[in-house]
């Protein structure tokens, strides 16, 4: 067994203490996963709280607040509880400032392969190198180059486990521009040939038999509950929900790399174990740097159920563990926002479905499968149809006019890129309410589900004051106030009741 390291600092974020994180990872306790990690110093190894093997001597212990802190301490990854697939830590979208939204952005763009280096990283920020490094640093404890090295080795790392992708594949979507290169920082900070990794056993495959990326999460996760809500807007053609099977299949165009990939993915809820199967067609397997954080966040995989749920109360008794499904696309939520303005479910899906076989683009043969074969529109695309042609759909013409206004916006609009702050939500949504045919409650949709907002809660839904009201009869505590900052969760733990109880 390779040695460990030879000098160990304690790096570790303001209020990571040992004598606290210790007694959690005796209790291997889900609800610290990925907020730290911890590096045993007798291994050289850093392991998730969760991780079964048997717990080392606290003196032992060196806790991180993050992956990247831990390698840059020179521990490496542990096989056993894979670090690489523990979920993020949540951001605290409201309590944050304007240098931690600069330093999210930098890790995003970083992890998109959008920048490769600190000075143009900077330029596309607007800031200068120096201030990006300092504020880099405070946010995440480690350099941007440390964090790119460490993001590309560890996305690596779960694609050498849990894919069949030859090597050099391997080390093109991690992002290393030669084979060379990537063999020689594996080594470096693994002590371990990437070849190494693929005598095991072989990858898990999903139900369309390709190969599954694990993705993990903190339970309780109300898997059935997000799948019913998904199942009740798939659009045919785009997305398809088997509650049975706990798949969901659905196409997607996604932006990696300066250039824009389509394709399909199938993702599973494994019944065993709070994992995620994560299984992308061929032709955005490349995109996995990218594609991870999306589906992290299009599932809520990065929530903390214990928390949302301490706060909602009673209201989180009925279906604890619910998650606030997001999107892989923003502009297809916005879409599919305008075209559920008074209408039911069942009526904006019918009307989703017209748009798509009109407008939609169909997949290319390797990749459709049955009842996912199209792509949603591009906003150009319907930004350059006319009225009458939308309308001709059974979309009334105001509603029409709102879809290509809103088209015509988009590449400026805040809402196409991604969530700030609580500034910055709110700018956003005055943008979208100057828009024709957007209301406040359309606004408010559109951001607690396009940007996983967390405490949204849609102004004028007549459902919740419904429930809200009768709440109040019952003398049960009835202030959205209350739920802040997980009001967006509230909202889909009354829509979940309203929906299931009896009808008049």
């Amino acid at each position: 067994m390779p040695s460990a390291p030879d000098t160990v600092p304690d790096i570790a974020a303001p209020g990571l203490d040992r004598a606290q994180c210790y007694p959690a990872l005796l209790a291997r306790d889900a609800r610290f996963d990925g907020h730290w990690f911890v590096g045993v110093t007798s291994t050289g190894i850093y392991c998730r709280p969760v991780c079964r093997v048997r717990t080392p001597r606290q003196e032992n212990c060196r806790f991180f607040a993050s992956a990247a802190q831990a390698e840059a301490a020179r521990f490496r990854p542990c096989l056993k509880c894979r670090p690489e697939m523990a979920p993020a830590a949540p951001l605290r979208w409201s309590v944050m400032d304007a240098s931690r939204t600069l330093a999210r952005q930098a890790a995003a763009l970083l992890e998109a392969g959008e920048s490769e280096s600190v000075e143009d990283l900077a330029r596309r920020l607007g800031i200068s190198d120096r201030h990006l490094r300092r504020i880099f640093a405070a946010e995440h404890g480690v350099s941007p180059l440390q964090y790119l090295q460490t993001r590309r080795l560890l996305l690596a790392k779960q694609l050498l486990a849990d894919s069949a992708l030859p090597i050099t594949e391997v080390a093109a979507a991690a992002g290393f521009r030669s084979l060379r290169r990537f063999n020689a920082a594996f080594v470096e900070q693994y002590r371990l040939q990437p070849s190494a990794l693929r005598r095991g056993a072989p990858p898990v495959a999903t139900a369309c038999g390709e190969p599954a990326l694990r993705l993990a999460y903190r339970p309780p996760y109300a898997v059935e509950a997000l799948l019913e809500f998904l199942a009740a807007r798939a659009i045919p053609g785009i997305e398809t929900v088997d509650l049975a099977q706990r798949t969901i299949s659905r196409s997607l165009r996604i932006r990696h790399g300066g250039r824009v990939h389509a394709g399909r993915l199938v993702v599973r809820f494994d019944t065993a174990q709070p994992v995620l199967l994560l299984s992308p067609c061929a032709a955005v397997w490349g995109t996995a740097a990218s594609l991870i954080p999306l589906v992290r966040r299009w599932l809520d995989l990065d929530a903390e159920p214990a928390a949302i749920d301490a706060r909602l109360g009673d209201l989180a008794e009925a279906t604890p563990g619910l998650r606030l499904a997001g999107c892989t696309d923003r502009f297809e939520l916005a879409v599919r926002a305008v075209l559920g303005q008074q209408v039911t479910v069942a009526a904006a899906r019918t009307l989703g479905a017209r748009l798509v076989q009109r407008f939609g683009t169909p997949l290319d043969a390797g990749q459709a499968a049955p009842g996912v074969d199209r792509l949603f529109p591009l906003p150009e695309t319907i930004a350059q149809a006319p009225v009458e042609a939308i309308a001709e759909l059974g979309i009334i013409r105001r509603r029409a006019e709102a879809l290509i206004a809103l088209a015509r916006a988009w590449p400026q609009l805040r809402y196409a890129g991604e969530a700030g702050g609580q500034g910055e939500f709110e700018a956003a949504h005055a943008e979208l309410v100057a828009l024709p045919g957007i209301g406040p409650w359309t606004a408010g949709y559109m951001l607690m589900r396009g940007w996983s907002w967390p405490d949204a809660f849609p102004p004028g839904d007549v459902v919740l004051k419904k429930m809200l009201a009768a709440r109040a009869a019952e003398e049960a505590p009835a202030d959205p106030e209350q739920w802040q900052p997980y009001r967006s969760y509230a909202v889909l733990q009354l829509w979940r009741r309203a929906a299931a109880a009896p009808k008049n």
